[in-house]
């Protein structure tokens, strides 16, 4: 394992195929993105459950990849230059394995930002809004007495579904007719606010039918059934 074996994290799980991607990971909203990215292009990875319930995710060796201690985090053996590359950051993930494959982003370059500005989109409103909606509704903060915080969120969320429900007017995907990275970071979150959050009711999810339509698409999609139980939820 010479390409890799400087790197700490392959301490802790090293690598059984060091030819291929390393993805450390859970799955959940943010990590399923790149384990669908991955099923999507057919890039050749290898998967390493980090585990929160033994803080996995701040043990040395990974904040040795990614010091904000957050999954996913990636290390490629063949990167730019056939040198290995270690990143985090889903939304960075994405635009790489996009760039990396040649796949799931426009070839005009200007469809390419507006790509780019629906990823930005999702990392900078969805995730943020959507995940402090589960915190309110789902986790610790539904005890508190206090709604108002709550119903921020379900005010935002709303807000955020209307705004993709109006741009998903009459196009197949985020992007119109091609499939992009632009869906594999939102639907992931939209699935899970509805799903696992349980907040469908909440945000009155039934009213958006135009994003309803597409998370079914999404859902539909052979290697997003795969990429969303990797690592697998049982492991």
């Amino acid at each position: 394992m010479p390409a890799l074996s400087g790197f700490p994290i392959t301490k802790k799980w090293p690598a059984q195929h060091p030819d291929r991607i390393q993805l450390y990971s859970l799955p959940t909203p943010n990590g399923v993105k790149v384990s669908i990215a991955l099923e999507e292009t057919g890039l050749p990875y290898e998967v390493h459950r980090v585990g929160f319930e033994n803080n996995d995710q701040m043990t040395p060796e990974f904040l040795s990849l990614n010091p904000n201690n957050k999954i996913p985090a990636i290390l490629d053996p063949n990167g730019p230059g056939g040198k290995p590359l270690a990143l985090f950051e889903s939304g960075a993930i994405l635009v790489y394995l996009a760039a990396k494959s040649g796949q799931l982003m426009p070839k005009d370059e200007a469809a390419k930002y507006e790509c780019l500005q629906w990823v930005m989109f999702q990392m900078g409103g969805i995730g943020p809004m959507f995940g402090q909606l589960g915190f309110f509704h789902k986790f610790a903060g539904k005890d508190y007495e206090d709604k108002r915080p709550r119903d921020r969120y379900v005010a935002e969320s709303k807000r955020l579904l209307a705004v993709l429900d109006k741009h998903l007017q009459g196009k197949q995907w985020m992007m119109g007719k091609e499939y992009s990275v632009a869906d594999i970071a939102i639907f992931p979150w939209v699935r899970n606010l509805v799903g696992f959050y349980g907040a469908g009711e909440l945000v009155e999810f039934a009213q958006f039918h135009e994003v309803k339509r597409v998370l079914d698409a999404f859902a539909a999609r052979p290697a997003v059934a795969r990429g969303l139980d990797i690592p697998p939820r049982n492991a």
